[in-house]
């Protein structure tokens, strides 16, 4: 009976116990499914949509003015990026075609997801060399592939809202890497120029390989190279003469003539290459140029990138082409990434740019261009450039320029084969010369040295080795040189004085920045050389916390074995100005640590044993402090208490 009475009493026990149970399960299983509704409804809003899809946002509103610039800019960026586009192709050791292939749906993909109306997309100097690099080996397919692949990572590092990672790499990092970008591409050009013909890998091998051949140079395609590229630079300057620069009170047809003036400096590359092209039509019977030569033509089909190739009747499966790839696929979307959003902070003006949805633009524009054999494409600043110039008001100005690329791949591909190979090489030198900035060595070394490190490895292992290793070199160096501030940050040390202004009442220590694992040795090396040094090991030493957010493991170690050096010693350490989270962390290690407030301080070092004098003067010892240094009216003395009437503290400020 006992036993019988005890169990439905435990039953019921238990079961009372379990309800609540069973309901807060219930509680929490509702309140998840609340927050995925409600972030579903926040995904799918409108706002979100106009967000992710900025075409919204722009294409109701609009009109007949926007549609006036970005006919006009299309049509100048599309004279751009033809010649351009066939530049690039050779660059990354393609056929010709493949240039065009790449250069026309960016432009229809951005319309739709890019949020920035200056940016157009298509092959750029930097992505050609890094395509050559990565799958010049092994031709087209493994291009058209590693544009599919770089349209993945950039679209899943978009969704996934990495766009952060972009500030880990500085801007010194990025004009290293681009300077020694343009000067490895306008070396590779130099063959061209100069009518030679051999192949080359990396900036050392191609002068290496320049002296040997120099004996094969050919006089009319350096003639015709040169000439190219002084009229380039000509047209290049003319659009910023003072006489085509349009003026308020201009007659229509001045207006009309300045417009011209302006269309032929922004087209001129598609000028020069028409004019070199019909000389060497013109002359085709005795041909004195290397010319491109024969140039498919038609469209690209539509069709799935290659997962499967055959080359030189060796069959590589997807395996095998993305081993060829190698390191290629993780670091070419990278630049792609950097280069784009590079591109659009410099044109966004006071506009904030977002980088995620900048990601999933350039994702979807890489991805869809694989479908038409395009290889991988990001921003290019000399096309943006023209754009913006040109008056371009919304991104369906990419419209016209690839409505453009389309017709000249469909009508104009026969006649692309008469283009010089010098002439190329002009227009891809003229246009890379300008990405090497020099202009950034003065200012860098005027607001900080350390950051020409980071500047010049980047652009050393880039030049003589490979870009990508640059990259990674400037980062490593970039994070070195923070752990390096944050490892010796800055301590200011301050002699407080008593009332009286003869005695020291203690030493105040105030570092600059956070209390972390790199820099609690140093911090503790240079208070315990005050506490010896200036205060004797006698005088109190205060330190102030105002610029400690947070504190890890180590650094909490480190102070506690601060808070013993002084303990053994019998000297007075407080730590003042101590955030209640930063408290809890300090005191669960040491509890015996004093910390207290700046009000307080007067109470803690009054209930202590009388201070003692410093050997000698405090003015002989920091004689080197300007007197009005010695009376801040700023630095409240804690031990004046609440006596207003008493004297000013005298605060003398030193190095430890």
């Amino acid at each position: 009976m006992v036993v019988s009475l005890v169990q439905p009493r435990e039953a019921g026990h238990c079961l009372l116990q379990a309800k609540p149970v069973v309901q807060k399960m219930e509680r929490n299983d509702a309140g998840v499914a609340e927050s995925v509704k409600k972030y579903v409804r926040k995904l799918f809003s409108i706002n979100t949509l106009k967000k992710r899809l900025p075409i919204l946002e722009w294409g109701p509103n609009y009109n007949l003015e926007c549609l006036e610039g970005d006919v006009l800019a299309g049509f100048t960026v599309g004279l751009t990026v033809i010649p351009q586009g066939i530049a690039y192709a050779l660059v990354a050791g393609l056929e010709p075609n493949y240039g065009l292939y790449s250069a026309f749906m960016g432009c229809f993909v951005y319309l739709v997801f890019g949020s920035c109306k200056d940016i157009t997309i298509g092959p750029t100097a930097i992505m050609a060399i890094m395509t050559h690099e990565y799958s010049g080996h092994g031709g087209a397919d493994f291009a058209v592939l590693l544009s599919f692949l770089s349209g993945i990572i950039i679209l899943a590092a978009g969704i996934c809202n990495l766009g952060f990672l972009i500030t880990f790499i500085s801007k010194p990092v990025i004009s290293g890497f681009t300077s020694a970008a343009a000067i490895t591409i306008a070396s590779t050009q130099l063959k061209g120029l100069l009518g030679l013909k051999f192949s080359s890998e990396g900036l050392i091998d191609t002068f290496r390989k320049l002296i040997e051949n120099i004996y094969d140079f050919r006089w009319p395609d350096f003639v015709l190279g040169m000439s190219c590229t002084v009229i380039l630079l000509l047209l290049r300057k003319m659009k910023e003469f003072r006489f085509l620069k349009p003026n308020s009170g201009d007659a229509t047809s001045t207006r009309a003539l300045k417009k011209v003036g302006f269309l032929i400096s922004v087209g001129r590359n598609a000028i020069v290459v028409v004019f070199a092209a019909i000389l060497a039509f013109l002359l085709d019977g005795d041909q004195p140029f290397l010319i491109t030569g024969e140039v498919k033509a038609g469209l690209p089909s539509f069709e799935l990138p290659p997962f499967s190739t055959v080359v030189n009747n060796v069959t590589y499966s997807f395996g095998d082409m993305l081993s060829d790839l190698g390191a290629g696929v993780p670091i070419i979307p990278l630049i792609s990434i950097l280069e784009s959003i590079a591109i659009a902070s410099a044109f966004a003006g006071s506009k904030t740019i977002d980088a995620t949805q900048e990601m999933l633009a350039l994702g979807f524009c890489n991805l869809a261009g694989s479908f038409v054999q395009s290889m991988p494409v990001t921003g290019s600043f000399s096309r943006t450039a023209v754009n913006a110039t040109s008056g371009v008001k919304t991104p369906a100005g990419g419209i016209v320029t690839g409505v453009l690329v389309i017709l000249a791949l469909a009508v104009l591909t026969p006649y692309f084969k008469y283009i010089p190979k010098a002439t190329l090489s002009a227009v891809i030198i003229c246009a890379v010369i300008f990405m090497v900035e020099y202009e950034i060595v003065i200012p860098l070394w005027r607001i900080r040295k350390l950051d020409q490190l980071p500047l010049w490895g980047t652009f050393v292992v880039c030049l003589f080795w490979k870009l990508e290793y640059g990259i990674l070199v400037g980062v490593v160096i970039n994070i070195c040189v923070l752990l390096y501030g944050i490892a010796k940050t800055k301590l200011d040390v301050s002699t407080v004085m008593k009332q009286d202004g003869e005695d020291v009442a203690y030493i105040l220590v105030e570092p600059h920045d956070g209390l972390f694992f790199p820099s609690v040795d140093h911090v503790r090396a240079q208070v315990s050389k005050v506490g010896c040094g200036m205060a004797q090991s006698r005088i109190p030493v205060v330190i102030d916390c105002s610029h400690f957010t947070g504190v890890d493991y180590t650094a909490a170690k480190g102070v506690k074995g601060l808070c013993t050096e002084f303990e053994k010693r019998q000297q007075t350490l407080i730590f003042i100005n101590v955030e209640p989270s930063l408290e809890t962390s300090l005191t669960y290690l040491y509890d015996k640590i004093r910390i207290t407030s700046t009000d307080q301080l007067y109470n803690e070092l009054k209930a202590m044993s009388p201070i003692e004098e410093l050997t000698g003067s405090p003015a002989s010892l920091h004689n080197d402090i300007p007197n009005n240094d010695r009376n801040d009216p700023e630095a409240r003395n804690p031990l004046l208490g609440a006596n207003s009437s008493d004297p000013k503290p005298v605060i003398q400020k030193c190095n430890p």
